[in-house]
């Protein structure tokens, strides 16, 4: 089957991986079936007048026609691009679909030699800088990266604990921060919470970075710019640090809880967001909700943990009665043969003996509030 672009109508493609592979030339066919066979994941597209007549055993899709009017699909549906096409001729036919930073794929363009990986859009957020390494490896190929960050081996900020499922509460300073890291003015790290292991470069931090325990410490140095991370809300005074500074929310929190059977996913979710209301803690940095195994199948917890993309785990009586804890119920361990659950939970998976909150009942549910310890 050959795909025939006509101009205006999306393409119809099959897609298989995540990444999608495209070539024009003759030597890019052969580049772009080589790749295909040793990179996972990921699909070959040619032109039609190249054909060698195993395609359809190989899973490869033709086309006929423009490739500027397949790249509007590709775009929508594959993680990276791989396109083994000048670069100048990729800017030009891209720069129409561009959107945003934070959906565009990674874009990669090879040369008709597969003698270069260049990394042209989403290089960090996108992964087409880590993409441009891998292809070039396989390839035995010279990678090319310009990103800033990158080349000085410093803070890549968009990406700053990314491994770590650090997120950012807003976007609107990334570029003036990113600015001030690869420009080499005073930047702080202040890291409350989260892991310590952040620095992932063989070399040592750069003599304009420094890091802060604390918010109050950073701010009474002289500063330019700002990375702050913590699960805590900041107070009205703080907040300055932020003026050319970017908030990431670590996941450390962990919530014990028990309910009773049927308890609403609305109520549940009412007393975690009013227990961190009064901890002064960001829902953002929830990282799991752990109970009993009774509790595996209960809907409200499973709506509420599926609603926030948190962990969901549960332990067995034995497994929490192991776990030391202050404030044990004989009535608890008669209905469930645990002596505590949202305590005893919490402790568990968090490593902590120490909890922010112990147990609070309100109504139908039970809460335990521990933060993970790095």
């Amino acid at each position: 089957m050959v795909l025939s672009l006509v101009e205006n109508e999306e393409a119809v493609i099959r897609q298989n991986g995540d990444y999608a592979i495209v070539a024009i030339t003759k030597h890019g066919v052969e580049t772009a079936r080589r790749l295909g066979s040793i990179f996972q994941g990921s699909d070959v597209y040619y032109m039609s007048k190249f054909e060698k007549g195993d395609e359809e055993q190989k899973g490869i899709q033709l086309f006929q026609g423009s490739v500027r009017l397949l790249l509007p699909a590709l775009f929508k549906h594959y993680k990276g691009l791989i396109l083994i096409i000048s670069l100048g001729a990729v800017v030009r036919m891209i720069a129409p679909i561009l959107k945003d930073k934070k959906t565009d794929p990674g874009v990669v363009v090879v040369d008709d030699k597969a003698e270069h990986v260049i990394s042209v859009l989403s290089g960090h957020i996108g992964g087409a800088n880590e993409l441009t390494a891998e292809i070039a490896a396989l390839l035995g190929a010279v990678p090319v990266i310009t990103t800033a960050s990158d080349v000085q081996k410093t803070i890549p900020v968009d990406l700053f604990g990314k491994r770590f499922g650090w997120t950012w509460e807003s976007d609107e300073k990334l570029t003036p921060v990113s600015a001030s890291v690869v420009n080499e003015e005073r930047v702080a790290v202040v890291r409350e919470s989260g892991e310590r292991n952040w620095w992932h470069h063989d070399t040592p931090l750069p003599e304009s970075i420094t890091e802060y325990e604390s918010i109050e410490e950073a701010m009474k140095q002289p500063i330019d710019g700002a990375l702050v991370v913590t699960h805590r809300l900041l107070a009205e005074a703080e907040e300055k640090i932020l003026d050319n500074g970017v908030l990431f929310r670590p996941k450390v929190i962990v919530l014990g809880i028990g309910c009773n059977r049927g308890t609403t996913a609305e109520e549940i979710e009412s007393v975690i967001k009013e227990t961190l209301d009064e901890l002064q803690f960001s829902i953002n940095s929830v990282k799991a909700v752990c109970t009993i195994d009774l509790k595996k199948d209960e809907e409200g917890l499973l709506e509420i943990t599926n609603k926030y993309n948190w962990e969901f785990i549960y332990y067995s009586p034995k497994q929490l009665n192991e776990i030391s804890i202050e404030q044990p119920s004989d009535t608890v361990y008669k209905f469930t043969g645990a002596y505590g659950v949202s305590e005893p939970a919490a402790k568990k998976y968090s490593g902590s003996d120490k909890l922010e909150i112990v147990k609070k009942k309100s109504g139908n549910v039970t809460i335990s509030v521990a933060v993970i310890e790095h």
